[in-house]
């Protein structure tokens, strides 16, 4: 799952308590508990340490998201100098780097190692489309399925590669039915694990 993808996407929507959502729970909306067992669920991101409050809310994420039974896979962020030529402005910006790469190593390694049957790819990023065209080249009895964030458009690459009926879209309500409790407690120890923010609390609250 593509992590900044999604959340881009959901942001545009303007309910902001639609970001905290449980993965796992997610996904159930596109899989059958009669056809699929859902083995793994990955979180491919990265931390904006430049930003200490929006880190400290997405590391309150990814405790939520780990005790929920997802696996966060995070990548970095590189500094790169960036300018105006008009003005002669210069300034240090950010660039994230690692996702689009860490998923197709783990959608190919998953699939080396036969972990999956089918895999569910969340993204529209069509840097993606070499690792799948591989894995259906070499696992031809192995099928990809490609979920778009919500109000975005399928990767036409993609989409060519897997089939319209391989294709699907996440939708508000899907977000809405797998929302995380305001707070994240270890069930062994009683140990709060994580915190909803608040600008997270839905509107009835």
């Amino acid at each position: 799952m593509d992590g900044f993808n999604l959340y881009h996407a959901i942001d545009k929507l303007h309910r902001p308590h639609l970001k905290w959502m449980d993965l796992r729970r997610l996904m159930t909306n596109f899989t059958d508990p009669a056809v699929h067992d859902l083995v793994r669920v990955y979180y491919f991101s990265a931390f904006a340490t430049w930003l200490p409050v929006a880190h400290a809310r997405h590391e309150q994420y990814v405790a939520a998201l780990e005790q929920s039974g997802a696996t966060p896979v995070l990548g970095q962020f590189k500094e790169k100098d960036r300018g105006c030529r008009t003005c002669g402005a210069a300034w240090v910006g950010h660039e994230e780097k690692e996702t689009d790469v860490n998923i197709a190593l783990y959608l190919l390694r998953d699939a080396f190692q036969n972990v999956y049957d089918e895999a569910f790819v969340v993204s529209r990023d069509s840097d993606l489309t070499p690792a799948i065209r591989m894995v259906l080249e070499h696992f031809p009895q192995k099928s990809i399925k490609v979920i778009a964030p919500p109000n975005l458009r399928h990767s036409k690459e993609m989409g060519k590669l897997v089939g319209k009926k391989k294709l699907a879209a996440i939708k508000p309500i899907h977000l809405e039915r797998a929302l995380l409790p305001a707070v994240i407690v270890d069930e062994a120890s009683g140990r709060v694990l994580a915190r909803r923010p608040d600008r997270s609390a839905p509107p009835s609250q």
